[in-house]
């Protein structure tokens, strides 16, 4: 691939970009400026082969390539990854990795050639078992308190500058046991933008067992596969689970809660708490007409 020049390279690696609009407002049209995220595509590349594309926030790359890696099961341990390079070409970013020769082997055995979008979590997947791979259980369980969960959720918000600025970005946090927000990653996808985080964590050796994930989002299964292969204990978002992802919570004993805004949660897992209610039917029809991002 040919390089770009370094004003086509600096505009792609922008996180986001002004731009003119005409503004409709209560039956009058004005021209206004307003911000857009970017999203771009990035190839992640292993041992010098593709693997994957994926369409993501260009920023936090580093971190997006050995979260991708550690979740997806390409890579155990982050000492496997031996170097890491970001290159810029005509089309997208590559992400560069030098990985352990039995990883590479490994990867090669899964024939997977995938060209992800934004937020899907299974393009490429040749089998259903690589879909929906099984699940580990917990070797620690967590139980995260109703108050703590509060707190996260009411500074989320403030965590999230891209998102204010653009309204088009997820953000994940890593939350201590209290609930005090430590850090954030934002991208245009809920997936890419839990990879960056987890990545981020494993590369400062945080203790994953010591606190849990909140999303801006949907809690679907890929989302649940992704915090328990990393031995995290909690997942809370801000919108509804999926049944899938209920079910693989419960057999993985993952704290996972739903509808976590100001004042008010569900939680579905490992057991539904005795103020739930009835059933998850009743939960979900209260729940109808929500927004569910």
């Amino acid at each position: 691939m040919k390089r770009q020049s370094n004003e086509a390279v600096g505009i792609m690696m922008k996180r986001q970009s002004n731009v003119t609009v005409s503004r409709w407002q209560q039956g009058e049209t004005s021209i206004a400026e307003d911000v857009v995220a970017e999203e771009v595509a990035v190839a992640l590349v292993y041992n010098g082969i593709s693997h994957v594309v994926m369409m993501t926030s260009p920023h936090d790359l580093k971190d997006f390539a050995l979260g991708f890696s550690i979740t997806e099961g390409i890579l155990q341990h982050p000492r496997e990854l031996y170097e890491i390079e970001i290159q810029q070409h005509d089309m997208g970013i590559e992400v560069r990795m030098e990985i352990a020769s039995q990883r590479m082997l490994m990867l090669k055995q899964q024939r997977r050639n995938m060209t992800g979008r934004t937020g899907c979590g299974l393009c490429g997947a040749e089998s259903l078992a690589q879909a929906v791979r099984p699940i580990k259980p917990l070797e620690v369980v967590q139980q995260i308190s109703d108050t703590a969960i509060q707190r996260a959720v009411n500074q989320l918000d403030k965590h999230q500058p891209q998102q204010a600025d653009t309204g088009a970005c997820h953000g994940v946090a890593w939350c201590n046991k209290e609930g005090w927000i430590l850090l954030v990653r934002e991208d245009v996808g809920r997936h890419n933008a839990l990879d960056k985080l987890i990545g981020a964590l494993v590369f400062s050796a945080t203790d994953l067992t010591n606190g849990f994930v909140l999303i801006s989002s949907r809690a679907s299964f890929e989302m649940v596969q992704k915090v328990t292969s990393v031995g995290i204990g909690a997942l809370v978002a801000v919108s509804a689970p999926t049944g899938l992802a209920l079910r693989l919570a419960r057999d993985a004993n993952l704290q996972l809660i739903g509808f976590a805004r100001p004042q008010r949660h569900v939680s579905y897992s490992p057991e539904p708490r005795a103020a739930l209610g009835n059933s998850l039917e009743a939960t979900s029809t209260a729940h109808s007409g929500e927004y569910h991002k």
